[in-house]
């Protein structure tokens, strides 16, 4: 069967790999949509830390189990839509011993540590699946990277009572936003596009704000009455709001960082004491992948005008050429995989 591949950076190709063979309790899918992420962009342009060439790419997986191994559980069935959790865990570093499986040492995710789903077939243990027969195959690849959004917003302990400053309005950035929002938070988000803007607007932010534009810090301490925001969430990875995060939060604050600089970040640690803030990593997501999936069922938001562009199979070189050349458009890419 077909595989599509990066073989170094910047080079894509796509080769013969064998059928996947199955094990007792795994599931075997026909792959139909496979989202483009921020990390495999950051491969496509040879900046991913830890990543090694050849891989073949791809965690943001929507697909129908057309198998399924003796040992599967009839909660899985034949036929069923499904998205697939990407990552693993070792059930033993300290990490894992307390339960936050989703930060394990050792977690290989597909598509980055080790080989993706951007192939015609997966066969994956079936805890891995989540199924909705509610959903469309392209919602159901928006589930993972609207997860990691509300496991961010879990991290930073979001709740009624909160402003929250929002870095970022790709997908990502639009998890933390809905998520904030069901949990009754009144949410600002901030980015430099107009387009990502309009979208943050629709899915129900109070303010967007186009910090190429305006002048973010003025728009906070009017907001809030010089106190700052009770959250602030970094989903852009811009040494600039990693620093301005910790300025923008009131005393007592939270910060919660989900993206990550290629550069060292520095900042006023006197700030960090004197608020007394609560400062956190979010990485991958943790028991939320049922949530997200009742959350887009519901229809509230319209999660599929975040989808940028469709892009057939044959054509995947081309989508990371395209984002690579105008990385400020897109929201979300979509590849389709299965043709039919």
């Amino acid at each position: 069967m077909k595989a599509f591949r990066l073989t170094e950076p910047g080079k894509t190709d796509f080769f013969d790999i064998p059928e996947p063979v199955m094990g007792v309790e795994d599931i075997l899918i026909d792959v139909h949509f496979v989202g483009l992420c921020g990390s495999d962009l950051s491969t496509y342009r040879g900046k991913m830390p830890g990543m090694d060439y050849p891989r073949i790419p791809g965690h943001e997986i929507s697909g129908i189990i057309i198998d399924k191994g003796a040992n599967v559980p009839d909660r899985l069935s034949l036929g069923d839509k499904v998205m697939i959790s990407p990552y693993t865990n070792c059930g033993m570093c300290p990490a894992c011993r307390i339960g936050r499986t989703n930060t394990c040492e050792f977690n290989q995710t597909l598509g980055v540590q080790r080989d993706g789903a951007l192939t015609e077939k997966l066969a994956i243990h079936y805890s891995k699946a989540h199924a909705s027969q509610k959903l469309s195959l392209p919602e159901l690849a928006l589930v993972e990277p609207l997860s990691v959004g509300y496991h961010a917003t879990n991290r930073g302990l979001v709740s009624e009572t909160d402003t929250v400053l929002v870095y970022g309005a790709g997908a990502i950035g639009m998890g933390v936003l809905v998520a904030c929002l069901r949990k009754g938070a009144t949410v600002i988000v901030a980015d430099i596009d107009d387009r990502k803007l309009h979208h943050a607007k629709k899915m129900g932010a109070h303010l967007t704000v186009n910090s190429s534009k305006e002048d973010l810090v003025e728009v906070v301490h009017e907001r809030t009455r010089n106190e700052g925001v009770n959250v602030a969430i970094e989903a852009a990875g811009i040494p600039e709001t990693f620093s301005q995060a910790v300025e923008l939060v009131c005393f007592a604050g939270r910060v919660v960082y989900i993206g990550y600089t290629k550069t060292k970040v520095s900042f006023d640690s006197t700030l960090v004491v004197r608020k007394e803030l609560t400062i956190c990593g979010s990485r991958n997501a943790l028991h939320v992948f049922p949530a997200v999936i009742k959350m887009l069922e519901k229809k509230e938001h319209p999660f599929e005008s975040l989808i940028t562009k469709v892009y057939p199979f044959g054509q995947t070189g081309r989508a990371l050429a395209d984002w690579d050349a105008n990385s400020g458009a897109v929201t979300k890419l979509l590849i389709k995989v299965k043709r039919s």
